[in-house]
């Protein structure tokens, strides 16, 4: 079975979780797990990816697996975020080389990004993989952590809106799904969320001119109700001084869907990721994750034990993440 443009066959009865795997190969147990669970779809690291044709044939038993067009996922930001490179793929550039470029000229910025997001979505495509978890919409500032860093585009909410809203037009032109991050905002996060709990202190005025405003102006955009979006281990004071975004169902809620007006697919980041280790074990966090109000929950270690915790803890997608998948899949003009 092999992927089709921007289309994710529908199944009511998918669960509500994105899982990694193993290895090169789909394994015997995955398969029996996957085909009797019925996950709505996969993600892939640098361990699942050796050459195009073994991407393909891995591609192609997991949907064979579920039987059905599932998302399959992947990290192909450019830069250091490349789960696929060389030699069997380009090396890209990262983010901020755009965001350079725009701050001198925008038009000149926005052709060569559109150059290299469409041999980016050619890449993965021909390996039959349909999700990009990019663009990083996160704007940055002084506080920046490494682990944003130059994957970001700029410290000017506008230009990252515009160079964002153009990679995204052009992968839906090309039959890719993207997924910005991380809403709403990990700019002004100083720690790694993959080691730590990052806290921000700013005050809901300044997020809302600048950390906010790259992704209302994609929320409301002509592409708003396409686009996926992936949230921020982060905890912001001014929001929910209690909760990380990603398990916060007020910042779900009144940020996320309310104030940024974002209505498309949302999914939680890495489940695994050492921000969520104070709220339970694998499956509770699955759990909140979902409570909170996001649509899918992400598990991307391959972990076995664990995707069999979590599947005990994460039922069925919900009918407002049906209607949302439905309306992701609805027919695109794209302009630059």
């Amino acid at each position: 079975m092999s992927a089709k443009d921007n289309v994710f066959d529908g199944d009511k009865n998918a669960k509500a979780i994105i899982f990694g795997l193993e290895s090169l190969i789909l394994q015997k147990n995955e398969t029996d797990f996957f085909k009797d669970y019925n996950p709505l779809g996969f993600i892939l690291f640098k361990r699942n990816c050796d050459n195009p044709s073994q991407i393909l044939a891995l591609t192609n038993a997991l949907r064979d697996c579920l039987g059905r067009d599932c998302p399959i996922l992947i990290d192909q930001e450019g830069g250091r975020v490349q789960r696929m490179g060389p030699p069997h793929w380009r090396a890209y550039p990262p983010a901020q080389d755009f965001g350079e470029r725009a701050a001198e000229n925008i038009e000149t910025a926005i052709e060569a990004l559109r150059f290299h997001t469409l041999q980016m979505a050619q890449d993965l495509k021909e390996c039959g993989v349909n999700v990009n978890c990019t663009p990083v919409l996160d704007v940055l500032s002084a506080a920046t952590h490494d682990v944003i860093g130059n994957r970001s585009f700029s410290s000017d909410p506008k230009i990252v809106a515009r160079l964002g809203l153009s990679v995204c037009r052009h992968y839906l032109a090309a039959g890719m799904t993207p997924i910005i991050k991380h809403i709403p905002g990990h700019g002004r996060a100083a720690a790694d969320s993959h080691l730590e709990l990052p806290v921000v202190d700013a005050d809901h005025q300044t997020m809302q001119a600048s950390d906010f405003y790259p992704f209302t102006a994609l929320a409301q955009s002509d592409v708003g109700h396409q686009i996926w979006a992936m949230t921020a281990h982060v905890i912001y004071n001014a929001l929910d001084k209690a909760l990380p975004a990603t398990i916060s169902p007020g910042v779900i809620r009144d940020t996320i869907r309310g104030e940024i007006g974002f209505q498309g697919i949302l999914i939680g980041d890495d489940l695994d990721m050492k921000a969520l280790a104070a709220y339970g074990d694998i499956g509770q966090r699955a759990a909140l994750t979902l409570k909170a109000g996001c649509d899918l929950a992400l598990h991307c270690s391959g972990d076995f034990s664990d995707m069999q915790i979590i599947a005990a803890q994460v039922g069925k997608i919900s009918p407002e993440t049906q209607k949302r998948l439905q309306n992701s899949q609805k027919s695109l003009t794209v302009a630059a």
